[in-house]
């Protein structure tokens, strides 16, 4: 079903066009002018436009100006009685898609339409493509590819456009929560100003009120000049306040009156000065259980929890590694072609069967050291080996013997099946893997197979 505006002074001609294209399933809408089909425009989208070129006040040819000129342009079918060569090319600039003499036969009707509305599909497609790109332009290092994230990206880009809107991220550490504010803040309507970013976990108790709000000089010892705090510094862009749930008890009252007037005072100033930047906070604590515990005040919090946006960690977007690696892995690596095979299999199953308890931070840690080791591509699970070496290492510690007791030749021989399987059959991987030199795990396997 298409959304069709039929413009034309003539009622028979709009109720005829009406009843043949309704009959097909379209939704139709009729205007008698050229003025109140703009009228119409403004409250309701189309798929396709069928107008006559001469009306009174706005003609048709205004009209397709207009349409021309929109941020979705529409396709528009003219209909006309007075068909000319020099009105058809006219028409034919100004954006019609197709023109249509008085009387016209209702296949000829029916066909121009389909064609409109198929253009019409690849027109909003085109427009919504320009748009994502235009977002994904400014995602830095966001990529998209699980349903969670996307979720969280929808989120960001609907609260990106409200410009004094406070977000509060939440999410373990290394999610990724700066990034997503950054997301926010290139954005939204503050992008030409600063994005400033302070985390509250690494100041001092007695230098964050001046860090917050700044300070007058001789507030303190060492106070030899005014300065800026970043609420100042921040004014008509975006601060992030990262670890939200470090700040002391003290200054989280300060910050309330900040955020709920948009005023501070400088430390050691008496004076009032208007402050105007969104403040987006970030967490990986449970801050409703820190209000609980008396450690941060009930009023800030909701106070910051207007839109809430949670990451969730890595480990429960399990389809997210590849791809993030991989773009991790051509940021790190100087010489490599589009053709090129990044990692392999058994890269990819290593990476795959970790946990990531560091999440993005640690899994870009990784490629960039799995990158320096290979030198060139593919990343291989030798380079890898680091990485599961230590998920065995922590495996063991928690390793008991069943009561039943095992057959011990019979586990030998499925950890080293496993140990070929997680390293795409590479031997000095697995030997590795195993805590075992190459020639040793040669032996085993040399074993292995003739008792096969």
């Amino acid at each position: 079903m298409a959304r069709i505006l039929i413009v034309d002074d003539e009622e028979k001609i709009r109720h005829i066009l009406s009843i043949m294209l309704k009959l097909r399933g379209h939704y139709i809408k009729e205007a008698e002018t050229g003025e109140k089909a703009l009228s119409i425009l403004e409250r309701e989208p189309f798929d396709v436009i069928i107008t006559d070129l001469r009306m009174p006040d706005v003609d048709g040819y205004q009209l397709l100006q207009h349409v021309k000129e929109s941020e979705t342009p529409i396709p528009v079918v003219v209909i006309t009685a007075y068909a000319t060569i020099e009105s058809a090319v006219e028409a034919m600039k100004k954006g019609a898609v197709d023109y249509i003499t008085k009387p016209f036969e209702e296949e000829q009707i029916v066909l121009s339409v389909e064609k409109a509305v198929g253009l019409s599909r690849i027109i909003r497609e085109n427009v919504h493509l320009k748009r994502r790109l235009r977002r994904l332009s400014k995602t830095g290092e966001i990529v998209c590819v699980s349903e969670a994230m996307q979720r969280v990206m929808d989120l960001a880009v609907k609260v990106a456009a409200k410009a004094d809107t406070t977000v509060l991220i939440t999410g373990e550490s290394g999610t990724g929560k700066e990034v997503v504010a950054r997301f926010i803040h290139d954005n939204s309507p503050r992008d030409k100003n600063r994005f400033v970013a302070l985390n509250c976990a690494a100041i001092t108790d007695t230098l964050v009120e001046s860090t917050l709000f700044g300070h007058e000089k001789g507030a303190f010892t060492g106070a030899e000049r005014s300065k800026q705090g970043v609420f100042e510094y921040a004014s008509g862009g975006t601060l992030f306040l990262d670890e939200i749930g470090d700040l002391p008890l003290e200054a989280q009252a300060k910050l309330l009156r900040a955020l709920q007037e948009k005023t501070i005072q400088r430390v050691g100033g008496n004076e009032s000065i208007q402050v105007d930047a969104r403040v987006i906070c970030a967490t990986n604590q449970d801050l409703e259980g820190l209000v609980k515990a008396g450690r941060f005040r009930q009023d800030l919090f909701f106070r910051i929890n207007v839109f809430p946006v949670h990451i969730p960690p890595l480990r429960e977007r399990k389809e997210a590694i590849i791809p993030l690696a991989e773009f991790f892995v051509k940021k790190f690596l100087d010489d490599f072609d589009s053709m090129d095979q990044l990692m392999t299999e058994g890269a990819k199953r290593i990476l795959k069967e970790y946990n990531w308890p560091g999440n993005i931070r640690e899994l870009a840690n990784t490629m960039e050291r799995a990158s320096i080791l290979a030198g060139l591509p593919p990343i291989t699970s030798e380079h890898m080996s680091f990485l599961y070496t230590q998920t065995t290492a922590d495996a063991k510690k928690f390793f008991k013997l069943p009561a039943e007791g095992i057959n011990l030749e019979e586990l030998e021989k499925d950890i080293i099946r496993q140990a070929l399987e997680i390293t795409g059959k590479n031997q000095s991987a697995a030997a590795k893997l195993l805590g075992l030199t190459r020639s040793k795990f040669r032996t085993r396997l040399k074993q292995l197979e003739e008792d096969n």
